[in-house]
């Protein structure tokens, strides 16, 4: 057996369950707006978080469907996707500006078998610059969770984040038209609009919404995007 196959996580425990998209978006700015994420965190108005890892990022994981490398994972919440994906291969990065979501990630994953292959950092994904950039970085609630005005300034970290080279893999959620937010509504085109002129080619576009949760049916699509040599 591998070295990879002895040290996986082992997830317990069943999906929670949450909101629609567009329910969220009627309670969810209120909390955020009186006292930003952390609030959120502190009084556990969290409706995204699953309890478990993304079913499709499982799905990756057992598919050998993602790099290796140094990946990150922008607003890891409770740090269940980047758990699922460290291994000895791929050392995963945890980042969020909420002090107590990371704090529940670390009591939550610090004995699990893989525990040295995955860090959380507390930092500002649009300022924080490290040494070494990423191989990839995977994007789920977090493009979703800014103000749209925000989206360009998202999309040169990701640029600025990545080796050249890198890969960009976004799950676009949730494609709706329903009104304010977070989260808000998002389309294939809103990505390109902003990704397309930095330099990433998008190198696929595919529908999984057979392995989504229940209230993210038919809302969801996975995008892959190089970042090019300009």
């Amino acid at each position: 057996m591998s070295t990879v196959a002895n040290i996986a996580p082992v997830f317990t425990g069943d999906c929670k369950t949450i909101p629609t998209p567009e329910e969220c978006a009627t309670f969810l700015y209120k909390v955020v707006n009186s006292g930003g994420w952390e609030k959120c965190w502190v009084e556990e108005v969290i409706p995204w978080d699953l309890g478990v890892p993304t079913p499709l990022v499982l799905h990756l994981v057992k598919n050998n469907a993602l790099p290796n490398g140094k990946g990150l994972v922008p607003g890891c919440g409770g740090g269940y996707d980047v758990v699922a994906m460290a291994n000895p291969e791929r050392f995963m990065v945890g980042l969020d500006i909420s002090e107590n979501a990371l704090k529940k990630a670390r009591e939550t994953f610090s004995t699990m078998p893989n525990s040295s292959c995955f860090s959380f950092v507390k930092e500002d994904v649009f300022t924080w610059r490290p040494e070494q950039p990423f191989d990839f970085i995977f994007d789920y609630v977090f493009f979703c969770a800014i103000d749209p005005k925000m989206r360009p300034a998202w999309g040169k970290a990701m640029y600025e984040l990545l080796k050249p080279d890198g890969e960009l893999i976004t799950l676009m959620y949730p494609i709706t038209n329903h009104e304010g937010g977070p989260p808000f509504s998002v389309s294939e085109s809103e990505y390109e609009k902003v990704l397309v002129p930095l330099g990433f080619k998008q190198l696929s576009l595919e529908d999984y919404s057979d392995l989504a949760v229940e209230p993210r049916k038919g809302k969801e699509k996975l995008a892959r995007w190089k970042k090019m040599n300009n």
